[in-house]
């Protein structure tokens, strides 16, 4: 059974307009769905564009920012919502977030208790001091922020806590969709996992959840579909099993992140990526493919589930192989 989107993003543009009549275009023709029950994770290199398209789902891009295409949660396209909907009815009550720069969304001369009861009474109704100190500490544990630094403020939190702290703001107000910005940065490995965990109970209890991540072991644990974005496109979407294990990603780029990765093949992806003011007029990843032709002059569409002219074949042959594989 096909779920209804909760989210539907179709053509999703967003570009700055600079001095001197400069523009960069930082996201394009970004198309996806996310449903409830599901986790979408949004993967790629750093600056390609996906903090950027959370914040344009949100409304929080600067005056710059020029957006096209559409966003709809529900009934609300999200891309033409007003400030006043966007932040009565849709922030913390339909989109919750974890921000990529947690200790920057904190008040610092407030504690971590402060910031959560406020966010309960305004969220929740609860007024009650009492049940309004319950509420926070049950949000605390679900994000397995320690009780006994509620009473601290932000600047005594490391980036791991300060990381926690915004993940219990962002699951007090139970939002149909939550948008997960590097929601493990700054935390151990256990911590990464039970963090995962949590985000992964919030998102079977029906909630969708928008992770955007550069840990890729966090998004394997979590995710039922990935998303990867390159030089502000998305260049494949793929179920997260068929992406992770086999036949493995069909993008040359999708390809070489998991390659990437110590437990696989360890070896990185060669060259950078471009800058997005001076982006090239066909695939950007062109330079630094090994597939490339010169049909990659020209922009590739997005045909079955990829971007690209040279998709490597969607056949187990291609199944990226572990070094357990190789000794097996």
């Amino acid at each position: 059974m096909t779920l209804v989107p909760l989210l539907s993003v179709r053509d999703l543009s967003v570009r700055f307009l600079l001095p001197g009549g400069r523009r960069v275009d930082v996201v394009s023709d970004a198309s996806f769905d996310v449903a409830p029950g599901e986790c979408l994770a949004l993967i790629g290199e750093s600056g390609c564009g996906k903090s950027v398209l959370a914040s344009a789902l949100l409304g929080l891009l600067p005056a710059n920012a020029r957006t096209a295409g559409h966003a709809h949660l529900g009934d609300l396209d999200l891309l033409t919502a007003d400030e006043r909907t966007l932040a009565r009815a849709v922030r913390g009550r339909r989109i919750g977030l974890v921000p990529q720069s947690p200790a920057a969304h904190l008040t610092p001369v407030r504690t971590i208790r402060s910031h959560i009861e406020e966010t309960v009474a305004r969220l929740t109704g609860v007024r009650g001091r009492a049940a309004r100190r319950k509420a926070a500490e049950q949000a605390s544990l679900r994000a397995e922020f320690p009780l006994g630094h509620l009473d601290r403020h932000p600047h005594e939190l490391s980036g791991g806590l300060a990381q926690r702290a915004a993940t219990a703001l962002a699951l007090v107000g139970d939002a149909p969709l939550l948008l997960a910005d590097e929601p493990t940065t700054g935390l151990d490995r256990d911590l990464v996992d039970r963090t995962v965990d949590e985000l992964r109970r919030h998102v079977d209890d029906g909630h969708a959840l928008l992770m955007i991540t550069h840990d890729l072991a966090a998004a394997e644990r979590i995710a039922d579909r990935v998303a990867v974005m390159y030089a502000g496109r998305i260049v494949e979407l793929a179920d997260a099993d068929a992406f992770f294990g086999s036949p493995g990603p069909r993008h040359p780029y999708s390809r070489g992140l998991l390659e990437a990765l110590p437990e696989r093949s360890f070896t990185p992806v060669p060259g950078l990526p471009p800058e997005l003011g001076n982006l090239p007029a066909g695939c950007a990843f062109a330079p630094r493919c090994d597939r490339a032709t010169d049909a990659c002059a020209a922009l590739p569409p997005f045909e079955n589930t990829v971007a690209c002219h040279h998709p490597v074949p969607a056949d187990t042959s291609h199944a990226i192989r572990t070094p357990e594989d190789t000794r097996a």
